[in-house]
C-alpha cells in the first residue's frame, strides 16, 4: 500500500518501510509521530478512502543538509553580502499506514565461523606492502629546473666595420664604422 502526505509544505510518495527525508519536525530520534495529512492513497491502481486515515513513521534521525551559500551583489555600488545556509532535516522511516505495518528488516548471518580470527589475514596483507620500498618520483619541474638554472650564454653581437667585437651599440658602431671609413679614405689620399 501507498500513501501521498503531505509535511513541510512539500508532499511524498511513501509506502510502508520507505525512509524519507522531510523539513524538521519536534520529536527526539526514536520517537514515533503520526502524519494526519493524507492526499492520497492506495494499492497498485486501486484508490482507496484516505477518510480517517494516518501514517505512521519513527524519527531516526535529526540532521542538516548540505551547506548553501547566498552571495548578493549589486555592480558598481560595493554592496556585496556572504550568507551560508544549512536546512535542518528530519529523517523519518515510515513504520504503518493505516493499519498496514511494514516489515521488519532482516539481517543476513555471517557466513564465516565465530573462531576464525580475521586479523591475521589482515596483518599478512600489511606485511608485503610495509616492506616494499617506495619508488621515487621525478617530478616534472625537477627534471625542467636544472636546465632553467644554466646560464644562457649569448654569443657577441658582430657589426660590420666594429672595432671590436663586444660592441653591441649602434651609436658606437657608426661611429667606428666613420673612423675607420675616414681612415680608409686618409690612407688612399696618402698613397
Amino acid at each position: 500500500m501507498f500513501a501521498v502526505v503531505r509535511t513541510g509544505g512539500k508532499q511524498y510518495r511513501v509506502a510502508a518501510g520507505d525512509k524519507i527525508v522531510v523539513e524538521k519536525l519536534a520529536g527526539d530520534a526514536g520517537d514515533t509521530i503520526t502524519l494526519d495529512d493524507v492526499l492520497l492513497a492506495g494499492e497498485g491502481s486501486d484508490l482507496k478512502s484516505t477518510d480517517g486515515l494516518t501514517v505512521s513513521a519513527e524519527i531516526i534521525a535529526q540532521a542538516k543538509g548540505e551547506k548553501v551559500i547566498v552571495f548578493k551583489k549589486r555592480r558598481r555600488h560595493n554592496y556585496r553580502r556572504k550568507n551560508g545556509h544549512r536546512q535542518q532535516h528530519t529523517i523519518l522511516r515510515i513504520t504503518a499506514i493505516g493499519d498496514q505495518k511494514a516489515e521488519a528488516p532482516k539481517k543476513a548471518k555471517a557466513e564465516k565461523p565465530a573462531n576464525e580470527a580475521p586479523a591475521p589475514a589482515a596483518a599478512q596483507d600489511a606485511a608485503p606492502a610495509a616492506e616494499a620500498p617506495k619508488k621515487s618520483r621525478a617530478k616534472k619541474a625537477d627534471v625542467d629546473a636544472p636546465a632553467a638554472t644554466e646560464a644562457h650564454v649569448q654569443a657577441p653581437l658582430k657589426v660590420d666595420g666594429a672595432e671590436s667585437e663586444m660592441t653591441d651599440s649602434p651609436v658606437k658602431a657608426k661611429k667606428s664604422t666613420k673612423k675607420a671609413a675616414a681612415d680608409k679614405g686618409a690612407d688612399d689620399s696618402e698613397a
